[in-house]
């Protein structure tokens, strides 16, 4: 082992508003290592990587670069030292294509012409290494959130990365992909790279990490190297207890809620996405769709709640709630509160008033429920809902969307980037949805969450059905 880490973090302490995100954390990151930061959502591991990677400044505390004091800095000039991260949540430029992005992070400072195939030469032989299918042209608007997790990591392993951060990287890749992916690491590793992995799976975890450091609620719980830990050990305390596991949706499914025939619907650029399928869900039932990331199950999502144009029939109740994927693209007003997000759904569906007039006093006291019901941690409802971790975020979108007790629900990946104890929570909504009476269409490329909940499970594949399986 080398004399000394990569990058030390002494005593970091980072507050936001009344919460506080981290307590005097310390952490060394070291040369030819994967280190996993495990935690739940809201432990802090966002937020110290962050924190590391220039896009949050300390409250205090201290870091070091290869022995040597490491001022806050902004995140252009870390990268330029070597520090590039992934982020969990997107930074890319829709109207632009991959190409165009990739090397958009690789300018810096260059003047002159760029030669783009120069520049994206290293992304594209990374893809090919991986055995992704990325269309370098294509512009990220028109790609599945999947793909456009594969051009995050793209861009920060095609460039020059000492110490490479990875928020959630396997979020939003199948099993063989997430295999693949673990081989990279262990090679960067291998090279000398410092690989810092946020991860919530402890297989994935105990597959590639070499060593580990737990948060819970902003504070340092423990180190451990791969080699000397247990399983359990780890998840006690990342957790603190045993989190609640559920079965899935079982017993007797009443009227049909849902009756597709025939369905076909094109993608962003007029391909074929889902192409005639057929399909009926009952009330009380949770129907699984399995399938790797871009088989069309977001397009199917849009079309069952009314929001992408279709062929065929789709005869569905009119109260539909849609759980998106991307909480915060598609789920919430980031601009906004928590309770004014809260409150989109009664003004939307006109049970805040009639006309121009709305009652503020049914909408506070409305989402106050909400915030209780759901458990919602927050400062107060007027806080920025984007203060929030992921976990309180999805619960502020599944409790807008289920307080409307919809006879449909569409769940497209509603537990993705969350820990164990947040997932099990949107699990046990679902179950109760569909113990209300609602069919709940739950599209997910987790085969474990599938198995979970589902009465029934199909798979997609290029847009039409692959096999079928009975729920576990």
């Amino acid at each position: 082992m080398p004399d000394e880490p990569l990058l030390r973090v002494q005593d970091v302490t980072k507050h936001f508003g009344p919460v506080v995100a981290l307590t005097q954390v310390s952490v060394d990151f070291w040369p030819g290592e994967v280190h996993a930061v495990l935690g739940e959502n809201g432990a802090g591991k966002s937020t110290l990587m962050n924190v590391m990677a220039g896009f949050l400044q300390a409250d205090s505390g201290a870091m070091e670069w290869r022995g040597q004091p490491l001022p806050p800095s902004p995140p252009d000039v870390l990268r330029d030292l070597g520090i590039a991260m992934v982020h969990q949540h997107f930074k890319l430029v829709p109207v632009m294509t991959v190409a165009e992005n990739i090397a958009l992070d690789r300018m810096g400072g260059t003047q002159g012409r760029l030669d783009l195939e120069t520049v994206i030469a290293p992304a594209r032989a990374i893809a090919a290494q991986l055995g992704w299918q990325v269309d370098f042209d294509a512009p990220v608007h028109t790609l599945p959130v999947g793909v456009q997790q594969r051009v995050e990591i793209l861009k920060a392993l095609a460039g020059p990365s000492d110490l490479l951060i990875l928020d959630e990287p396997t979020a939003v890749l199948g099993p063989e992909e997430v295999a693949e992916l673990i081989r990279i690491l262990r090679d960067l590793a291998a090279k000398g790279r410092a690989v810092v992995l946020i991860a919530h799976k402890l297989e994935e975890v105990f597959a590639v990490a070499d060593r580990m450091t737990i948060l819970r609620k902003g504070q340092h719980m423990g180190e451990r190297l791969r080699a000397e830990a247990d399983m359990s050990e780890v998840a006690a305390l990342m957790v603190g207890e045993d989190p609640p596991r559920g079965a899935p949706v079982t017993g007797e499914p009443g009227p049909v809620r849902l009756k597709v025939e025939s369905l076909s619907v094109k993608g962003d650029r007029g391909e074929a996405a889902i192409r005639d399928l057929s399909f009926e869900v009952r009330a009380g039932e949770v129907f699984g769709i399995g399938g790797v990331d871009g088989n069309g199950q977001t397009e199917l999502a849009e079309a069952l709640a009314g929001l992408r144009r279709y062929a065929g029939t789709i005869v569905r109740p009119d109260v539909v709630g849609l759980i998106p994927q991307d909480r915060q693209r598609e789920g919430l007003a980031l601009s906004l509160s928590i309770e004014e997000n809260l409150w989109l759904g009664p003004v939307v569906h006109g049970q805040a008033g009639s006309g121009w007039w709305l009652s503020f006093s049914r909408l506070r006291a409305a989402s106050d429920e909400s915030i209780q019901k759901y458990g919602i941690k927050v400062g107060r409802p007027q806080d920025p809902v984007s203060s929030l971790s992921g976990g309180n975020q999805q619960k502020v979108v599944v409790a807008r969307v289920l307080g409307r007790e919809p006879e449909l629900v569409v769940a497209l990946n509603p537990t993705r980037g969350l820990d164990v104890k947040a997932a099990e929570f949107v699990h046990q909504q679902l179950r109760a949805a569909a113990g209300a009476g609602a069919a709940v269409v739950l599209i997910s490329t987790d085969r474990d969450e599938l198995a979970a909940l589902s009465s029934r499970i199909e798979f997609l594949l290029a847009g039409q059905w692959a096999a079928s399986l009975a729920g576990a």
